[in-house]
C-alpha cells in the first residue's frame, strides 16, 4: 500500500505552522486587487492590508485554482510514490472541486496504480480546516486513505457553519440580498444570521437587530445544533474583527466550558466576498 499525503485549498484558514508541520499540500485560490494578482502562499498580501483596502473602498475579485499548478503539484507527489487525499473548498461556492477532480482523473490515467481521492468538503474557512485537521488526526492513527475519505463524506454535513456579516451592501453586490433589504437592514441595524446548507451554499436562517445580540445568537445556537457533552472544539474565523471573535470565544467558554477554541483570520480569497466584519463559528453538530 502506497503512503499518501493530504492536500487542500488555501481557503481552509489553517495556521501556516500547522500546514507545514503536517506536510499539507495547499492549492492556492487566487485573488485580484487593483489589477494585481495575488497567490496565497506564494505572492500574498498581509491580511490586515487586504481588509484595510476593503475599508478604503477597493473591490477585489477571485479566481479558482490554476489547473496547470494543480497538475504540477499532484504529479510531483505521485512520481515520488505518494497517493493523495484532497479536501476541496465547497463546490457550492467555487469551481475548485470540479477543476481538481478533473486534474486528478487526468493524472490517474497517466499513472496506473496511483490513487487521488478528491473530497468536496461542502465547507469553507475553518469548517473546511476542521475536516483537514480530522483527516490528519485519522492519518496519524493509522487509518487508510479510503477509511478517511469515507468518514469525511459521511460526516461533512455535520460541520455546522453559522456566521454574521457587517456589510449588507457587500451581500447585495454579491446577490445575497436585494437592494431594499440592504438599505433597510443597514438603517435598522439588522444582522442576518447565515449558514452553509447541505449543498455547501450560503443561506439566511434568521435576522437579529444589533451586532452584540447577533454574536450571542451564534453562541446560543451551538446547544441547539450539537451535543454539548460530546463537543470538544469550536473554530472561529473573522474578517479583521478580532475583538468580536474573542468576545464570541469567551461567551462559548463561559456558557459551555469548552476550552479548545481556535481563532483564525478569514483569508482574502473568502474575505473578498464576505468583507470585513464577518464572524464565522464552526463545529461538529447534528445537522446543518
Amino acid at each position: 500500500m502506497r503512503n499518501f499525503i493530504i492536500s487542500t485549498d488555501s481557503t481552509g484558514d489553517l495556521p501556516n505552522s500547522y500546514l507545514e508541520e503536517n506536510n499539507i499540500l495547499v492549492h492556492p485560490l487566487y485573488y485580484i486587487l487593483e489589477g494585481e494578482e495575488y497567490i496565497p502562499g506564494e505572492k500574498d498580501m498581509h491580511v490586515k492590508d487586504f481588509y484595510q483596502a476593503l475599508k478604503n473602498g477597493k473591490m477585489p475579485k477571485t479566481s479558482a485554482a490554476n489547473p496547470e499548478s494543480i497538475i504540477e503539484k499532484m504529479r510531483d507527489k505521485i512520481e515520488n510514490g505518494y497517493d493523495i487525499l484532497h479536501i476541496s473548498f465547497s463546490s457550492g461556492l467555487s469551481s475548485s472541486y470540479n477543476t481538481t477532480k478533473m486534474c486528478a482523473d487526468d493524472i490517474m490515467e497517466q499513472f496506473q496504480g496511483a490513487k487521488i481521492i478528491v473530497v468536496d468538503s461542502l465547507s469553507g474557512t475553518v469548517g473546511q480546516g476542521f475536516l483537514v485537521m480530522k483527516a490528519v488526526e485519522m492519518k496519524n492513527q493509522g487509518k487508510t486513505i479510503d477509511e478517511i475519505s469515507t468518514w469525511l463524506n459521511e460526516n461533512k454535513k455535520h460541520i455546522i457553519h453559522e456566521f454574521i456579516v457587517s456589510d449588507l451592501n457587500h451581500l447585495f453586490r454579491g446577490g445575497r440580498l436585494s437592494k431594499s433589504q440592504a438599505v433597510i437592514g443597514t438603517v435598522l441595524n439588522i444582522n442576518p444570521i447565515l449558514h452553509m446548507d447541505d449543498q455547501g451554499k450560503l443561506a439566511n436562517i434568521s435576522k437579529v437587530r444589533g451586532r452584540k445580540k447577533a454574536l450571542n445568537v451564534l453562541a446560543d445556537n451551538i446547544e441547539k445544533n450539537a451535543d454539548i457533552k460530546k463537543l470538544k472544539e469550536v473554530f472561529i474565523s473573522h474578517g479583521d474583527c478580532i475583538d468580536d471573535a474573542e468576545y464570541l470565544a469567551d461567551r462559548i467558554k463561559n456558557k459551555y466550558g469548552i476550552k479548545n477554541i481556535m481563532i483564525q483570520d478569514i483569508c482574502p480569497t473568502i474575505g473578498a466576498h464576505t468583507a470585513q466584519g464577518t464572524v464565522v463559528v464552526a463545529y461538529f453538530g447534528e445537522k446543518r
